[in-house]
């Protein structure tokens, strides 16, 4: 009787572990690439016994009423406008289901990932961090990890060419990461590029200037006082400074020194010398004022410069130390959007405007990893800040435009999170009197995102003016952008006590930050809220506070690209911010 017993417990176990084993071993591929990312180059297996750290983001159950609500409370026309959620109401929203959190729990006890593993879980369970080998990441993701090596910076990460999950959990996860993204704090691309100097001495020919009429010499030169004058923020003093911030993202290990801001200060906003900012270490991020970066400056120089006594924060997100064959030490995984936007919704206050001057083609982005990373934006979003992204300084594509799909067919290429439905994307422009689009200003289409409605009625507008010019290039159903431009070439930037003459759409989206940031005082002045997500503002009620920029255009991928004009279009967006039209309308 015993020995019957005995069997039949043992025959349980038995069925329980092939219902288990067939239950996680029913695998479906989650993303593949075709062929190993451009500019990457394979350098060969990674060491089974390699330790990292692997995020798990679980599906966000009330996600798309999060989308609702925030449309609803960022339309100027609804009883709810700019009523943003609390924290405790987006953490709701963004809780996975309690079947998610379970199936994702059974699918680690399987594989004897316990909670000695887990470095942290967010507070609303979406996301959980691992610390895992190499050898326990390819068993549960059906993957095969390798060391590629970016060509252009030298620098190697561990990654795999494919990863896959239990058809159970398809339903449950959203994103594994590091997996397939390859984009990293070195391989990203700042949108800013140093241009020849107009003068032998630029500091000693631009002096400190009035704010009483835009000079001449700004058609060549771009400082604070014209930026100020063209968009109509220089007789606007803030006034909610104890509560208004702005914050700039960092990233690719640069800087923001500050004895070159006070130099800036001297130099082109005399009123603000002795002011400073504050610096936030993120994920290992560093602060070596001995090594100042050209766009951390750019960007810093000009929210502070346009924004001043405005409180400035700027984020410096770290990256992971070069790969050690043989380290078993746990890393930090080297995903720049991912590390800084879960450190930033996990803080207590958050800037009401910020800035970001990177991106990526959007077909070099994972679609599961590029849409975790823009629901994050619409949790922001939700929560009361605008978030800005530069356009991209390659038109409407950089180099020779080839899909990676295996295809290699040439089409226009959108880039990424200016893509993202959820940001306010800013493209560039140059001259006065009038402005005209700068020719690398990025714009087009997305082939992820579809276009959201906010926008049907400009695009649409757009598109029938467009007729079948340059159809099958662009997606006509994705979300266009940019949303909005600004001046993105000239701009006077001190480095390193030198005044250098930087353009890119890296100094177009800090200074539109600026600008905002002064609506977000003005708003909060008179105990009002933020503005929060914007993009649904700008084009309705808002959209006559902007400048439209009617000629120039934006070529690439060997083609004449699009062309500015009258109303919405893909190289300047609505146009130019009129500060003081703005201010009436907010």
């Amino acid at each position: 009787m015993l020995w019957t017993t005995f069997l039949l417990l043992g025959l349980a176990r038995l069925c329980t572990s092939e219902v288990l084993t067939k239950r996680w071993d029913d695998v479906a591929e989650k993303h593949s690439w075709v062929e190993t990312p451009r500019g990457w180059q394979l350098k060969g297996p990674a060491p089974s016994k390699h330790i990292f750290q692997l995020k798990i983001g679980l599906k966000q159950h009330g996600f798309e009423d999060l989308v609702a609500n925030l449309m609803e409370i960022s339309d100027p026309a609804h009883s709810r406008y700019a009523q943003h959620l609390t924290k405790e109401e987006v953490e709701g929203f963004n809780a996975p289901h309690p079947d998610s959190t379970e199936a994702v729990n059974a699918w680690l006890d399987f594989h004897g990932i316990g909670p000695e593993s887990t470095v942290d879980r967010s507070r609303a369970g979406d996301w959980i961090t691992l610390r895992v080998s190499v050898a326990q990441a390819e068993k549960m993701l059906g993957a095969k990890y390798n060391i590629y090596q970016h060509g252009p910076s030298g620098e190697e990460v561990v990654r795999t060419l494919s990863y896959s999950l239990p058809q159970e959990l398809h339903s449950h996860i959203d994103v594994v990461a590091p997996t397939t993204y390859f984009g990293t704090l070195r391989s990203m691309r700042s949108t800013s590029f140093l241009q020849p100097r107009p003068g032998s001495d630029v500091a000693a020919s631009i002096a400190p200037i009035s704010d009483a009429t835009i000079p001449s010499s700004c058609r060549t030169t771009i400082t604070p006082a014209c930026l100020r004058n063209l968009y109509n923020t220089s007789t606007y003093v803030p006034a909610a400074t104890n509560v208004n911030k702005l914050g700039v993202a960092g990233y690719l290990g640069e800087f923001a020194n500050t004895a070159d801001l006070q130099t800036f200060f001297k130099r082109f906003r005399t009123d603000a010398v002795g002011s400073t900012f504050t610096t936030v270490l993120v994920h290992g991020g560093g602060n070596d004022q001995l090594n100042p970066g050209v766009e951390a400056n750019l960007d810093i120089q000009y929210t502070t410069g346009i924004s001043f006594p405005t409180p400035n924060i700027y984020y410096s997100t770290g990256g992971s130390p070069p790969f050690i064959p043989d380290s078993q030490t746990p890393t930090n995984t080297n995903e720049p959007y991912l590390d800084f936007l879960n450190f930033l919704l996990a803080q207590k206050t958050i800037p009401q405007t910020l800035t970001t001057s990177y991106g990526d083609d959007e077909q070099t982005v994972p679609l599961d990893y590029a849409t975790t990373v823009c629901n994050m934006f619409a949790t922001l979003g939700s929560l009361g800040t605008t978030v800005f992204f530069s356009s991209g300084d390659f038109g409407v594509g950089g180099g020779d435009c080839l899909t990676n799909d295996g295809t290699s067919k040439t089409l226009f290429q959108p880039a990424f999170p200016a893509s993202c439905p959820f940001v306010t994307a800013v493209g560039g422009t140059k001259g006065i009197n009038p402005e005209t689009a700068v020719s690398f200003s990025g714009g087009g289409f997305s082939r992820y995102f579809a276009a959201p409605s906010y926008q049907t009625t400009a695009v649409n507008t757009f598109l029938a003016g467009l007729g079948t010019k340059f159809s099958g290039l662009f997606n006509k159903a994705g979300r266009a952008y940019p949303d909005v431009s600004a001046q993105g070439q000239n701009f006077q930037v001190v480095v390193g006590g030198t005044t250098e003459n930087v353009a890119g759409t890296s100094a177009s989206s800090p200074t539109v930050a600026g600008v905002f940031s002064l609506l977000n005082d003005f708003r909060l002045s008179k105990n009002k809220t933020s503005l929060g997500f914007i993009n649904p503002l700008i084009y309705s009620t808002a959209k006559s506070g902007f400048t439209d920029i009617k000629s120039g255009s934006n070529p690439g991928c060997g083609t004449a690209g699009f062309t500015a004009g009258t109303g919405w279009d893909p190289v300047t967006g609505l146009g130019t911010p009129n500060f003081l039209a703005l201010q009436a309308l907010v």
